[in-house]
């Protein structure tokens, strides 16, 4: 994002400009209109690793997006919210566009709602797989018989390198200083070992209505299944939620332990595809929607 943005009002009367700490209540805000669960609290933790625009009319703030840049070649964007009295005016194609702006050469990641895919579209995204967002009370779930040399353990206090290097081959992308914050504030991280070799881990963390699991990596959809299963007993009473890949095949799992299916948002990329190792971790839940 360029260090200046441009500001001039167009014929609406809008004016776009960077984002700053004191514009989280008033975003916070925005999502609460459209129904969005984010509490200040996590629109706080995200917006601490990213860079954002807001638009404003008549001195009221109307719209915002935020982007995170992870290492020289990703991206991803995520909270881009107009107001409903305000859209249809082309004002997230324009915070759009800002946030694109000078990520030519990164490959960048989104994952749109059913009225925001069109948009990104039109902007060089394209799809490349689907959300299921569940939700519920959870309830304590069976446990995974695992294969001998595996167990689940409780993260170690200096285990975030090989968490985050975990994260960076599950996801395609490096996030070094996201998963040591969510790691510093989780109510719970649980660790998939082989051998003494961490192979995957999940979090449970304190976001919107009440807790989500997430990210979880694991090496097959048997480890992600004991992961996921540890967490949701912990968690068990309790409202929950996970937002997993479509392709892992998770959903009736969840739906078996009261997570239900609420949503299906649409995976997409602009740029090179992501790229992660032949035979590594795969990320089978993301941390959100907004940062991936």
């Amino acid at each position: 994002m360029p260090d200046q943005t441009p500001n001039a009002p167009t014929g609406d009367g809008v004016v776009l400009r960077p984002m700053t700490p004191a514009d989280l209540p008033f975003a916070q805000a925005l999502t609460d209109l459209l129904r969005w669960p984010h509490r200040l609290a996590d629109w706080a933790q995200v917006f601490a690793h990213a860079e954002g625009i807001v638009a404003k009319r008549d001195g009221e703030i109307v719209g915002c997006a935020l982007r995170w840049l992870w290492g020289e070649r990703h991206a991803t964007l995520g909270l881009v919210v107009v107001t409903p009295a305000c859209q249809g005016r082309r004002i997230g194609h324009r915070l759009m566009s800002a946030l694109l702006d000078g990520l030519e050469d990164r490959t960048v990641l989104l994952h749109a709602t059913a009225e925001g895919r069109g948009l990104y579209e039109r902007l060089g995204f394209v799809r490349t797989g689907e959300l299921r967002q569940h939700q519920g009370i959870a309830q304590s779930a069976p446990l995974v018989a695992l294969q001998p040399g595996w167990r689940l353990r409780p993260a170690g206090v200096h285990e975030a390198a090989a968490l985050q290097a975990l994260d960076a081959a599950a996801r395609g992308m490096p996030r070094d200083a996201l998963i040591a914050d969510l790691l510093s504030t989780a109510d719970a991280c649980v660790v998939l070992d082989h051998d003494n070799e961490p192979r995957g881990f999940a979090m449970l963390r304190r976001f919107g209505r009440g807790h989500s699991i997430g990210p979880v990596v694991a090496p097959d959809v048997d480890g992600a299944k004991a992961l996921i299963a540890h967490l949701a007993s912990v968690n068990a009473g309790h409202f929950t939620r996970i937002d997993i890949d479509f392709d892992s095949g998770l959903s009736e799992c969840l739906e078996s332990i009261g997570l239900l299916r609420v949503d299906a948002p649409t995976t997409m990329v602009r740029g090179a595809p992501l790229v992660t190792p032949a035979g590594g971790p795969s990320l089978f839940a993301i941390v959100t929607q907004a940062v991936g």
